[in-house]
């Protein structure tokens, strides 16, 4: 088993995916493992995220979108990647690496209310929970108490 001090979530815009894994992680695992986010384009951090983690009694405020250029790599133990359909961003490091492809729950292209689009995002959520959960089982990062 490997223990991790680091981690650090990619996806392309930082809105979505990493920013509710960075939520997530911070979360579960103990307070002495870093947790970041970042993004090849960052853009904003999405309000349907914000809701999906807020269902959970978790809270998202202070997150903002971070570009994958203003992180260091000598400080990352471990990269989980978290892009489906899209060009996952490339972080060069010797980091351990990990790709999760999930899909983005902001499904722009398609006509849904909100409720429908909030269900696609709390989706996405549990994988990344269920993901962080066997993570840290598998390695020596030690869970908080599971929520």
């Amino acid at each position: 088993m490997t223990s991790f001090q680091s981690v650090l979530f990619l996806c392309v815009a930082n809105s979505a995916r990493s920013q509710m894994a960075e939520c997530l992680a911070r979360d579960l695992f103990d307070d002495s493992i870093t947790v970041q986010s970042a993004g090849s384009k960052p853009s904003h951090v999405n309000p349907f995220a914000i809701a999906a983690v807020g269902e959970i009694g978790l809270f998202m405020g202070g997150h903002a979108s971070k570009n994958i250029n203003d992180i260091d790599p000598t400080g990352i133990d471990l990269v989980i990647t978290l892009c489906a359909e899209e060009v996952c961003p490339v972080f060069y490091s010797k980091a351990k690496h990990l790709h999760w492809p999930l899909q983005d729950p902001d499904r722009k292209n398609e006509n849904l209310s909100d409720a429908e689009r909030l269900a696609h995002f709390c989706v996405t959520r549990d994988e990344i929970k269920s993901r962080l959960i066997i993570l840290s089982s598998d390695t020596l990062l030690e869970p908080k108490t599971v929520k």
